[in-house]
């Protein structure tokens, strides 16, 4: 004789897993932030070698910022749709905040490898290309958002 405690559970049924859906949301920042990170750093290479040379490291950051935020833009709409982010404030919220957590800690070990330490990279900040870009680090952390509010 089979008792309950024999038989599988039931799946058909939906579960509400809050630390499933909190983990759904930080992985949707943290995949948002390593795919704007590997675009930024095939456009930030092109800025470096051939752009900076010519027109100077402020230009060339003007110049990249757009593409990098556009970029981010429709990468931040796949990564919600792709992983089913909610649409409420706190939930996009957290998904900006993983991915602007995950995008300078990847940077700030990017700078380690090539030598600069964490001082010279957050002395950078005071000039213009280093706030350009920490305000388009800022903007992609609120996309989420955006997104959300958009529909």
């Amino acid at each position: 004789m089979r008792s309950s405690r024999d038989s599988l559970p039931d799946t058909t049924e939906t579960v509400h897993d809050p630390s499933r859906t909190v983990f759904r949301w930080t992985t949707a920042g943290a995949l948002y932030a390593i795919i704007v990170f590997l675009i930024g750093f095939i456009l930030g290479t092109i800025r470096v070698l051939l752009v900076a040379p010519r027109l100077g490291e402020t230009t060339a950051v003007i110049l990249e910022a757009p593409m990098m935020l556009a970029a981010s833009w429709f990468v931040c709409r796949w990564c919600v749709r792709r992983l089913d982010v909610g649409r409420t404030v706190p939930t996009r919220s957290l998904m900006g905040l993983v991915a602007f957590l995950v995008l300078v800690s990847a940077e700030v070990g990017l700078g380690a490898v090539f030598g600069r330490s964490l001082v010279d990279q957050l002395a950078a900040f005071k000039f213009s290309p280093g706030a350009i870009g920490l305000g388009a680090q800022a903007i992609f952390a609120m996309f989420p958002v955006i997104q959300g509010w958009r529909r």
